[in-house]
């Protein structure tokens, strides 16, 4: 059930806060309910409403202005403030009721057009139905069982069970001018009515003020959950998840499949499983029952998700990445053919979309989301599962019947959608998986925020916990604590990250240290605890990633941070050295036997970079013994100029972008003719 969490203090404190910035109260409590119910993924599922309210607002002048608070584009209702509720002239807004027709673009000029303040987000393109109703607030939700409820064959006879009198039927008409006046007539033709049935679209309630509207949301979100919680099995859909080598396989062919099928010139595909047992259990049932392709809970979800899921049955898994194959190429003709057909109906024309899917039923395993970054992914499957649970509680209770392909695909390329093509360059890395090792120190912490900055979805390892905790990363970036020199850690780590991500794209293998000794005074002991940090450990991560790349079919990197004692050697670095050496081999073998399968490898020699390994110590020994100042000794190249970490972290960037380059070795020190490759 769903908790009213209203408090008087917590409303009043909010009152308060706004009065102080000079934000009225009208607006305080829209903003305060506004994040009450978006806190709720089963309210208003990643976008999947709306609020408003109505008040005055003083113009340039000083005159009292009525005005229309609804939430912005780009905003999420759970952290919503004031700015995400820009506030629109009222009059002109409801002048446009008297017209007998408005375009889409027409609606969004005026609304623009009428800002209080024109740096605003987009008001929400349901603004007119917001301004149409009379009453001071109003909700819009997609609530799991109202989702339920407006995808029933016959909702009006289950509505005036729940409801009798208090809430009115809108037949789907898609957002916009129509929607707008075609369910404001209808609400005043019911003037008892609280809310709207919008059919296989959503909820609207209202209220006097932003209390009474909330509280009408939750008591009739509740009312609605009642009636199919009494219809559902006892126990609801048992079920187990595939073990996890089997998964591990699984996602490994469908990240292959994905690779060979897409068009795209540089993909990204990262995976989100939902391995739930009661999720895999429904999906299962549906499977088995035929109910699939029907569409989606509400058209608005059509944009994220698509249509309709690629099925993976047994069979088709039994197939390894050949049979996923077939599947991903019917699934991508058949979507062609859906945009062929309805496109050459459009009274403009349309840009087909990437016919890839973005959601994956799995038999016997559960819920895949595809997205092109993690972000996008788990959006995926939150809407996915939001789906798949309206899906089975309308299929027990009368059966599963959202708007048709039409309607759909009038959702999936309106124009105001089709607008934002190409409006957007994503940044070079976008959703590639990254694996960043000494992650902890000066220069790993350097190439973190240089990759997560260019895109990359960011995994920081190091052994130092605390290390990783002291660094300013952002919350995006998922930090690993392991001990490189143990493969079996390594082993761990990947199948984590794989089960995490779906897969990893770049490996950039920067973790080391330096010990200090001439070769005569060396002990054994601490030249094989080098090896294993400087080379081995490098040699175990391009073995465990180099496989995930070539299980997966995909053209990942390896990056290597070698250091120019690899071809420079410094006095009594002798240790740190000779693996160095071998780790510039290593690069070298890698190229040559990993090119045939597009994966590229390359590597960077840094040198008197100030980190763990060149600490404040070790500067001022290697000065002194040079007879240098400071300053000198970290300027000792031919440009004079002191070489930094983030240089370093750039140089890392710049390989990872050069598509046509392997088996290189970049050379980030100022200039030093000694330890030049050519």
């Amino acid at each position: 059930m769903f908790h009213n969490r209203w408090i008087n203090c917590d409303a009043n404190a909010f009152i308060e806060r706004h009065l102080e910035k000079g934000i009225n109260a009208d607006l305080a409590l829209r903003v305060y309910t506004s994040q009450l119910i978006g806190s709720d993924p089963d309210l208003v599922m990643h976008g999947g409403g709306n609020t408003s309210c109505k008040t005055t607002m003083p113009d340039l002048f000083g005159n009292e202005t009525r005005v229309l608070c609804i939430k912005g584009s780009g905003w999420d209702l759970g952290t919503i403030e004031a700015p995400g509720l820009p506030a629109v002239r009222l009059d002109p807004l409801l002048e446009l009721r008297k017209l007998d027709a408005l375009s889409d673009e027409d609606m969004v000029n005026v609304q623009r057009a009428n800002l209080m303040e024109q740096a605003s987000p987009n008001p929400s393109v349901e603004t007119l139905l917001h301004a149409f109703l009379p009453h001071p607030v109003v909700d819009h939700t997609h609530a799991t069982p109202f989702l339920a409820l407006a995808n029933l064959p016959e909702p009006e006879a289950v509505m005036r069970e729940i409801f009798g009198t208090s809430m009115a039927i809108v037949p789907y008409v898609m957002p916009g001018f129509a929607l707008s006046k075609l369910a404001t007539a209808i609400a005043e033709q019911h003037p008892e009515a609280e809310g709207l049935l919008l059919l296989q679209h959503g909820h609207f309630t209202w209220g006097e003020d932003a209390k009474q509207s909330y509280h009408r949301v939750i008591d009739h979100t509740n009312r609605v959950e009642a009636w199919f919680a009494d219809r559902r099995d006892a126990v609801q859909y048992p079920g187990t998840g595939l073990p996890q080598v089997e998964a591990q396989r699984l996602i490994n062919d469908l990240k292959r499949a994905m690779f060979e099928v897409s068009a795209k010139p540089s993909p990204s595909f990262l995976l989100d499983w939902i391995n739930d047992a009661a999720i895999t259990s429904q999906i299962d049932q549906h499977i088995s029952n035929g109910v699939l392709g029907r569409g989606v809970a509400t058209p608005d979800h059509v944009i994220r998700i698509k249509a309709k899921p690629l099925v993976l049955t047994r069979d088709i898994q039994a197939g390894g990445a050949e049979a996923i194959v077939g599947a991903i190429k019917a699934y991508v003709d058949d979507y062609t053919e859906y945009f062929d057909t309805w496109s050459a109906l459009a009274d403009s024309p349309k840009t087909m979309l990437d016919p890839m899917p973005k959601l994956a039923w799995v038999e016997g395993m559960g819920l895949i989301g595809i997205g092109g970054s993690m972000k996008e992914a788990k959006t995926i499957t939150d809407i996915g599962v939001q789906n798949i649970r309206v899906t089975t509680d309308a299929e027990a209770t009368g059966g599963f019947y959202p708007v048709a392909d039409k309607d759909l695909f009038d959702m999936e390329y309106w124009s105001l959608e089709q607008a934002k093509l190409g409006k957007a360059s994503p940044p070079p890395l976008q959703g590639k998986v990254t694996i960043i090792t000494g992650a902890g120190g000066a220069i790993g912490s350097a190439i973190v925020k240089v990759f997560e900055n260019a895109g990359a979805e960011v995994v920081a390892v190091d052994i130092n916990a605390q290390a990783l905790a002291q660094q300013d990363f952002s919350s995006k970036v998922y930090q690993k604590t392991i001990d490189l020199t143990k493969a079996d850690q390594i082993r761990e780590l990947t199948i984590d990250v794989v089960r995490k991500y779906g897969g990893v794209d770049i490996l950039v293998s920067n973790a080391g240290t330096a010990p200090q000794v001439s070769i005569l005074e060396m002990e054994e002991d601490l030249l094989r605890r080098s090896l294993d940090i400087n080379f081995f450990a490098h040699f175990h991560l391009a073995q465990a990633i180099g496989g995930v790349f070539v299980a997966q079919g995909n053209p990942g990197q390896m990056l290597f941070n070698i250091s120019k004692q690899a071809v420079n050697p410094g006095r009594n670095f002798g240790a740190y050295g000779l693996p160095k050496a071998a780790l510039m081999f290593l690069v070298k073998q890698l190229a040559l036997e990993l090119g045939e399968h597009k994966i590229r490898v390359n590597g960077v020699n840094a040198d008197r970079i100030r980190s763990g390994i060149l600490n404040d110590e070790l500067i001022k020994t290697r000065a002194k013994a040079r007879n240098l100042s400071l300053t000198d000794y970290m300027q000792g190249n031919l440009l004079r100029q002191e070489v930094e970490a983030h240089h370093v972290a750039k140089a890392f960037l710049a390989l990872a972008l050069s598509e046509r380059t392997t088996g290189h070795v970049l050379t980030v020190d100022g200039g030093n003719i000694e330890a030049s490759l050519r």
